[in-house]
């Protein structure tokens, strides 16, 4: 029995990790409007967000809400969002993969 047992954990150890992708956040229609919904914005002067660190977007997020960071806009547009609505943002946008090199 302890051998079934043992084969069967190594089997699973075995098996590849599926790295989960977030859903879509509720508030992502308020980002997307800018940088777009995978994180390549389309305006010029508009940064992509795509494969940038969870922990800087959230900390970037978090400084335009509270007025660290002085963008009216942002601050408009991020103001009224709590702090999961945040974090479920910056998990979005920091899983979808960079824009390409060499890509506007």
């Amino acid at each position: 029995m302890s051998r079934l047992l043992i084969a069967a954990l190594c089997l699973l150890a075995a098996l590849p990790i599926r790295a989960q992708t977030p859903t879509p956040p509720a508030r992502l229609g308020l980002c997307a409007a800018c940088h777009g919904a995978n994180g390549h914005a389309g305006m010029p002067g508009v940064p992509h967000l795509a494969g940038q660190r969870l922990g800087y977007l959230r900390d970037a997020l978090k400084q335009y809400r509270d007025g660290r960071r002085n963008v009216p806009v942002m601050r408009a547009a991020i103001g009224p969002v709590s702090d999961a609505e945040l974090d479920a943002l910056a998990r979005w946008y920091s899983a979808q993969p960079p824009q390409p090199q060499g890509q506007p």
